[in-house]
């Protein structure tokens, strides 16, 4: 015999269903929370390495403000000499967050550039991570003798075509970065 269609019934079967997806939602939450963790530490820990010097022994992570965010770095050491620092800086893109991780040396020269996370368009934006002609010009790249913004805004950085606000974000990233080590510093 089928049940009987009313407001009650309608609501216990609908309670019912929830309860069981909130369930199924939980768990999956649970199997996945330590896997989604682990990638998380292992893609930060390849892009620490990316973009210091080899060798080397790297401190724990250290809190700092980089452009009015919450954020942290690392520091490289060779026994008492500091070898460069590695510094994640987060800033707005076209499409969202855009995440770097900038390796500084104590010179205060960018060492190398590496995206952690970013939200860009593919194809257009996202090219900030395949596009070797783009990251690579930050590698060396000296902020005390050149601008660190797109050259359409008077900089010394070439912008990745069709994509100048990625560009302009990625650019930016580095330069909280840089601003950053001149805090760690003390400059």
């Amino acid at each position: 015999m089928a049940a009987k269609s009313n407001l009650t019934n309608m609501a216990l079967c609908l309670t019912a269903v929830c309860l069981v997806c909130s369930a199924l939602l939980g768990g999956m939450y649970v199997l996945t929370a330590e896997p989604i963790a682990k990638a998380n530490a292992d893609i930060l820990k390849a892009s620490i390495g990316a973009v210091l010097p080899e060798g080397g022994e790297l401190s724990e992570a250290k809190p700092i403000t980089v452009g009015g965010q919450a954020s942290e770095y690392y520091v490289s050491t060779s026994g008492t000499e500091v070898k460069a620092y590695a510094i994640k800086s987060t800033t707005v893109g076209f499409g969202g967050p855009l995440t770097l991780m900038v390796g500084i040396t104590p010179d205060g020269k960018v060492y190398n550039t590496s995206v952690l996370s970013h939200t860009e368009t593919p194809g257009l934006g996202a090219k900030c991570t395949t596009d070797e002609h783009f990251y690579s010009q930050f590698k060396g790249f000296d902020p005390s003798s050149k601008i660190l913004s797109v050259k359409k805004d008077g900089g010394d950085v070439d912008a990745i075509t069709a994509s100048t606000i990625t560009s302009r974000a990625y650019s930016l990233a580095v330069k909280n970065a840089v601003e950053a080590f001149k805090t760690i510093k003390g400059e």
